[in-house]
């Protein structure tokens, strides 16, 4: 067993042992200690795709500190100020020209949105390289994939707070397509934006939800996503569970303690994220139009539309989905399609543990269909979110309509091709190959 300092101080007699021994009759402290850190067993060969789930959780932290600040100074109010500028937008650039460090926190919190995609998307992947949805993760999947959803409904909600031309125009296309959804669709719409327009009561309304509701939500989430981590124990590179062999003291052989062997191991994952993050954040807070776009710098005009509207990067695979659909069937229209199309590729993630009939778990024992599929799956999410940013041209819907069908398949077709490829026998062990 690890010694922790819980047990030191606890067994001397000192004041922080006494201290302790109070605040443990009364707040189990030293039960999650050893539960969620110093006992609990994690598998020896974790590699670089286990950084990223700590490294998201990171950028939370820098998100809602962030926030916090950026709320002390920023205004949801749509009217226009004595300038003529929406007092909205006017408090944005108050907090990059006048308040000290306001350029740094506002930087640090747009780039931090980016990053958080980047870390959770190689999160979600690490999950399709090594099965980690696999039973008995079903339900730690579950909860990422909510946890994902309340992330794209929290950068959404945010992304019209700037109050910018694409902040307006981009909240005006997404609220619009509810419109599509048969017999409630107007209704929806007028309520999500609080008015027959987007304007000061759609402001405040996703100010209300970006800052309050959605973070508690996904605060929830997260909390219970990784309590049913540490209940049912990590996946790893070779898919082997390790609680299956144990020593004379219920120790798994292939297990050391999370503390301090990966916070040890975490601290160099956060270093090297940090340092690429601080280069951004000093030297490309707009990532190249990506991360802050240019129309955005400009104040929201409601008669004045932007030539290309374009959502921000994290969602434009999605986006491309939604413009590949260009068909009528039963009656309804492309654009209500477009949107079952777009919701469906985000859901049907949360399938994936009753899609996948292999008898291995890792990438590492799988045959070559189903890498082959994963690979189109993955050149396709990457060519759909280009298509996404650029202005629709008649090849580019023919690509994306090609594209769609292979992403749609990887999931679809998983219950016949992971069933009929060839595969390797996990070992009894885990190995360090």
């Amino acid at each position: 067993m690890a010694n922790t300092n819980f047990e030191k101080y606890k067994s001397d007699g000192s004041l922080p042992g006494n201290l302790l021994e109070w605040v443990d009759a009364r707040f189990p402290a030293t039960a999650m200690w050893k539960g969620h850190l110093s006992e609990y067993y994690a598998p020896k060969n974790f590699n670089f795709w286990y950084f990223f789930g700590s490294l998201a959780l990171l950028v939370l932290v820098i998100q809602i500190v962030t926030g916090i600040f950026l709320v002390m100074h920023y205004k949801p109010d749509a009217s226009l100020n004595a300038a003529g500028i929406p007092v909205a937008f006017a408090s944005v650039e108050y907090i990059m020209r006048d308040v000290p460090w306001g350029w740094l926190v506002r930087y640090m919190h747009s780039t931090g949105a980016s990053a958080f995609f980047i870390v959770v998307y190689l999160h979600m992947f690490r999950g399709l390289l090594y099965g980690s949805y696999r039973q008995p993760r079903e339900l730690i999947w579950v909860f990422g994939v909510l946890i994902f959803l309340c992330l794209m409904a929290e950068a959404f909600f945010g992304y019209l707070l700037p109050w910018g031309q694409m902040s307006f125009w981009g909240a005006q296309v997404i609220v619009n397509l509810f419109g599509a959804i048969p017999l409630i669709g107007e209704p929806l719409s007028i309520w999500v934006r609080g008015d027959f327009v987007i304007g000061d009561a759609t402001l405040n309304r996703f100010f209300s939800f970006h800052v309050i509701a959605i973070p508690l939500v996904l605060i929830g989430l997260i909390a219970a996503h990784i309590l049913a981590l540490h209940e049912v124990g990590s996946n790893n590179p070779d898919g082997v569970e390790i609680k299956k062999k144990k020593d004379e003291n219920g120790i798994p052989l292939d297990g050391i303690p999370f503390h301090p062997y990966y916070t040890v191991k975490d601290i160099v994952g956060v270093v090297v994220f940090l340092m690429v993050f601080s280069l951004v954040v000093f030297f490309a807070p707009e990532g190249g139009g990506y991360f802050l776009e240019y129309n955005n710098f400009f104040p929201a005009d409601p008669l004045k539309t932007p030539p290309h509207i374009a959502p921000v990067w994290y969602f434009t695979p999605y986006y491309s989905v939604l413009r590949a659909m260009v068909w009528n069937f039963f009656g309804l229209d492309a654009k209500f399609w477009g949107v079952v199309g777009m919701g469906a590729s985000v859901v049907v993630f949360a399938f994936l543990p009753w899609l996948d009939r292999s008898p291995v778990k890792s990438i590492r024992y799988r045959g070559p269909i189903f890498k082959s599929f994963l690979t189109a799956f993955v050149i396709c999410f990457f060519i759909l979110g280009y298509l996404g940013t650029q202005a629709p041209s008649y090849w580019g819907e023919k690509v994306s309509q090609v594209c769609t069908v292979i992403y749609f398949a990887f999931f679809l077709l998983m219950p016949w091709y992971s069933k009929i490829d060839k595969y390797k026998p996990e070992p009894e062990r885990v190995t360090w190959k």
